[in-house]
């Protein structure tokens, strides 16, 4: 009988095994989740796990703001950013099955007014090039006319403006990631399929998923009553802020989805592998430094990154806009994906989530991601407001000793090739900024040193405060400038280091 006994208790326990895996792995992302939100101040965030074609997590947590104080739920929309662009890449993958294309046909054949900064890059760029970031331009080169709002600048705007960007590194030679070559990429799907990006993404992908609460961009959304407000710090308090994407970037980053739809999208990607050969690398990345896991290789395919970890393959994304993050990872061997959305722009709270649920199933035990990514962020924040307390120091003395007849000669139209033009003025509390095609870039301008100010954005959370480097002509009046950030943590894609202002 105690044989008996012993049998059935350990085939219920065996039966039980899954439920309890379940209970535990759930309890540990609400757990992380929960901490990530209080360390890192994150207001909202949503997650949804895949394993093995079902979904075991999917839940919201917190609030989707904190003006409404309406809560996060699994079918809360966000905009997924940059996860957008292996839409883009599938509805490439489409394109070559269905035969209208090649992933090595030539963009100037679809598109003959692309001009590059070399007429042998113009004549060689395919769609490969496109999308794995490898075209020799600089980091987040030009991202001024999509960030943080460029206004009225449009898709044949971009494509007129990439001959003015001057290359980084020699072609195929090196992954510096471009948000315009996306923006060219959805100009390619609508010449060649007779549709918008938008149509098709949604027509082609988003429809036959059902992801039916997702839309191409946040004005094709059909239900717009549970959705984030994006937040970001302002003056060292979270608040609401404005989202803004132009609509024009939408293959770059316009979709708004849910982790519901989400979770679908990568289940997907994982059980019918139709879009795997955008999993295929083809620029190298440098692993360089201590690596989060056991790393050997890093690299970017199409629309997707894709390293190892842990001696397994990893394909991952990731997407930001002002006031909103997100992550889609996947371990296609263990059949594992991985969706967190946030709600605030603090990538220590996503990748928090995300490792931690990531330890789970490699086996890893022990290791505190809310722990390790506050203490990267504390140092990160502590040498940032080194940089910006020693140079508003200089401000400050500067400031004092400035006569208003120096000042006045500053004062101007300055134009760049690409972004346009700018003003600088002298008000009452002295220089200001403005942008003609970009009005979110507007704010003070203060003396720093030499020919260099400092302008403060009246946007305070763009967090790009950017110095102005002036040259002079033969009788020492400016007659230019060029710009840099002055945080190190400001986003590259504040690509001011690309501007070359003319006096006009």
């Amino acid at each position: 009988m105690k044989r008996v006994l012993k049998f059935l208790s350990s085939l219920i326990a065996l039966f039980l095994l899954p439920i309890l895996s379940f209970s535990i792995e759930g309890n540990l992302i609400d757990m992380v989740t929960k901490r990530a939100m209080s360390t890192f101040n994150v207001p909202g965030i949503a997650v949804a796990v895949v394993k093995d074609g079902e979904i075991v997590h999917m839940k919201g947590y917190g609030l989707a703001s904190l003006d409404t104080k309406a809560p996060v739920d699994e079918n809360t929309l966000f905009a997924i950013a940059s996860n957008s662009k292996a839409f883009t890449s599938a509805a490439f993958s489409i394109l070559v099955k269905d035969g209208m294309l090649k992933w090595d046909s030539r963009v100037c054949d679809i598109i003959p007014e692309f001009r590059l900064y070399d007429p042998y890059v113009t004549q060689a760029f395919t769609i490969r090039d496109l999308l794995s970031h490898r075209g020799g331009l600089g980091l987040g080169a030009g991202d001024l006319m999509i960030w943080p709002d460029g206004s009225d600048f449009t898709a044949k705007d971009v494509i007129f403006n990439l001959r003015f960007l001057k290359a980084d590194s020699p072609f195929r030679t090196k992954y510096n990631y471009n948000n315009l070559m996306y923006i060219v990429a959805g100009e390619v799907i609508a010449r060649v399929s007779g549709k918008s990006w938008e149509e098709f993404v949604e027509e082609r992908i988003i429809s036959p998923l059902k992801m039916v609460r997702s839309a191409t961009s946040f004005d094709r959304l059909k239900d717009k009553s549970n959705i984030i407000d994006p937040h970001a710090p302002v003056n060292g308090v979270v608040k609401v802020i404005e989202m803004k994407l132009n609509p024009m970037a939408n293959a770059a980053g316009g979709i708004y989805s849910s982790v519901s739809d989400m979770a679908k999208w990568v289940s997907a990607q994982m059980r019918t592998r139709e879009y795997e050969d955008t999993w295929v690398p083809h620029t190298i990345i440098p692993v360089k430094g201590a690596t989060t896991y056991k790393t050997h290789f890093s690299s970017y395919a199409l629309g997707w990154r894709v390293s190892d970890v842990e001696g397994y393959k990893m394909v991952t994304h990731t997407g930001g806009l002002s006031g909103v993050l997100t992550q889609v990872t996947m371990i296609p061997e263990l059949e594992l994906g991985i969706v967190v959305f946030t709600n605030q722009q603090s990538s220590e709270a996503f990748s928090s989530i995300t490792n931690t649920i990531l330890d789970s199933y490699l086996g890893i035990k022990d290791r505190d991601r809310i722990a390790e990514n506050k203490m990267r962020l504390e140092r990160a924040l502590a040498e940032e407001l080194k940089v910006m307390s020693e140079v508003q120091k200089v401000v400050d003395k500067a400031e004092r000793e400035m006569e208003r007849a120096y000042l006045e000669s500053f004062c101007g139209t300055y134009v760049d090739n690409w972004l346009g033009s700018v003003k600088i003025e002298l008000s009452r509390e002295g220089l200001r900024f403005s942008s003609s095609r970009s009005p979110s870039l507007s704010g003070g301008v203060n003396f720093y040193k030499g020919n260099t100010f400092i302008v403060k954005w009246d946007d305070r959370s763009l967090n790009a405060d950017a110095f102005i480097m002036f040259s002079l002509d033969s009788e020492g009046l400016p007659d230019g400038f060029t710009m840099k950030a002055v945080s190190p943590l400001t986003d590259f894609s504040y690509d001011f280091q690309d501007l070359l202002f003319k006096k006009f």
